[in-house]
């Protein structure tokens, strides 16, 4: 599967992308690379999204010895990993969902590759990822917020329909780096194009009153 993977420097919007067991290249992120990665949809799997939800918070809560460490588990909606995917680095304030500023490019680069011809047929899912560090379970409830804050930057601040964005929140139970389970890639926000948007009905037009005749109605007759 390929990635893309954005890192945000001091005055420049910078990417790695790379293939699976390729070497990363830095370049600046256009509109174009991001419409390019999450233009390759196919399929739309079946997402229960709220199941897959409650699935993630209930795992996250497991306390059993046996449990399998963080480089182990294996992954809790492995049909996400198929879609066409943009990962990017976000800057959050420390342990909470607030974007700093200097990230509000990298959204809105995002934005524009939503509204561009190629995209607008298509509804995405937002991801949040925490590292696994801390408890599992505020990782969780951690990641939906951060994935809800970017959802809805996307549209009340880059009017993005909502129609077209969903969030879900993954923590630490599907790490974007399973061999580095404390390394900063796990706290990506990943953008993933998952169906086309539906096709409102046009309204029905309503039906014209019938046409005047152009005719004077008969005068009635005195007596």
């Amino acid at each position: 599967m390929r990635r893309t993977t954005t890192s945000l420097l001091p005055g420049l919007l910078a990417a790695s992308l790379a293939l699976a067991g390729a070497p990363a290249r830095s370049q600046e992120v256009t509109r174009e690379d991001i419409v390019r990665q999450l233009n390759r949809f196919e399929t739309a799997p079946t997402l229960d999204l709220p199941a897959l939800k409650q699935q993630t918070q209930e795992r996250s809560k497991i306390r059993s010895r046996n449990e399998p460490p963080p480089q182990k588990r294996t992954p809790i909606a492995p049909e996400l990993m198929t879609l066409p995917t943009f990962n990017v680095d976000i800057q959050f304030d420390p342990d909470t969902p607030i974007v700093r500023p200097e990230s509000y490019q990298a959204v809105g680069r995002i934005a524009d590759a939503m509204v561009y011809a190629d995209l607008l047929p298509y509804t995405f899912l937002i991801v949040g990822h925490v590292e696994a560090n801390g408890k599992r379970e505020s990782n969780v409830i951690l990641s939906q917020r951060r994935a809800d804050a970017i959802r809805d930057i996307l549209a009340n601040t880059f009017k993005i329909s909502v129609k077209r964005l969903q969030s879900l929140g993954l923590g630490e139970e599907q790490l974007l780096d399973p061999t580095k389970p404390t390394a900063p890639v796990n706290q990506q926000i990943q953008i993933l194009t998952v169906a086309k948007a539906v096709e409102e009905a046009a309204a029905p037009v309503p039906a014209a009153p019938p046409a005047a005749s152009g005719k004077q109605p008969p005068r009635k007759h005195r007596n």
